[in-house]
């Protein structure tokens, strides 16, 4: 869905706690999850003004977006053993 808001908090809700607390005491994890926001951002903005860029690049802003989202997603994992 176009603008949908793909932040960590909203995708992973029972990792929340987690999420605060790595943001405040990991400051790798604070400052991917701040790319990782803007990036999102980016795309959600892009998409609600008909995405005035080409496909290709639209296309990697995704592509990186989910990567991150990889990375942060392990690390959550990773913390919560």
């Amino acid at each position: 869905m176009l603008g949908e808001n793909h932040s960590l908090i909203n995708d992973f809700p029972d990792y929340q706690d987690l999420i605060l607390k790595l943001s405040e005491s990991d400051n790798g994890f604070a400052q991917d999850n701040k790319k990782y926001s803007a990036l999102d951002k980016e795309i959600r903005t892009l998409e609600l003004n008909d995405a005035p860029i080409d496909d290709s690049a639209m296309h990697q802003l995704k592509h990186d977006r989910a990567e991150l989202k990889d990375a942060l997603y392990q690390r959550l994992l990773d913390a919560s053993n």
